[in-house]
């Protein structure tokens, strides 16, 4: 490691919170954490329910890796109908609303 190397020692939560300054940066994790934040209710209604990803795959008459992809944020695109599919498939009724924004700024 080269001596002086500022990023030596840094967590990852002090390293998104410096990053965090840089109006950009905040923007597109804001749109990354919305994303995230419904796929892993997905996630964890798949594991509630009791199925695996080929179980549920196979219910949306898909292939497991695929899912997968889904699951992992592979897919930036997902259709609210392929949401709406998979949440049926769980025996959930997706929601969308629309919330205030917390910082104007973003």
């Amino acid at each position: 490691m080269k001596k002086g190397n500022s990023r030596a020692g840094r967590t990852l939560e002090s390293h998104i919170a410096e990053k965090m300054s840089r109006p950009a940066f905040r923007k597109a994790w804001k749109a990354a954490d919305e994303e995230f934040e419904i796929l892993d209710s997905l996630i964890m209604a798949r594991e509630n329910v009791g199925l695996t990803q080929a179980e549920l795959a196979k219910k949306l008459g898909t292939k497991q890796s695929a899912l997968s992809r889904l699951e992992r944020g592979g897919y930036k695109t997902a259709t609210v109908d392929t949401l709406v599919r998979a949440a049926n498939a769980l025996g959930f009724r997706l929601e969308i609303s629309l919330k205030p924004k917390r910082d104007k700024a973003a």
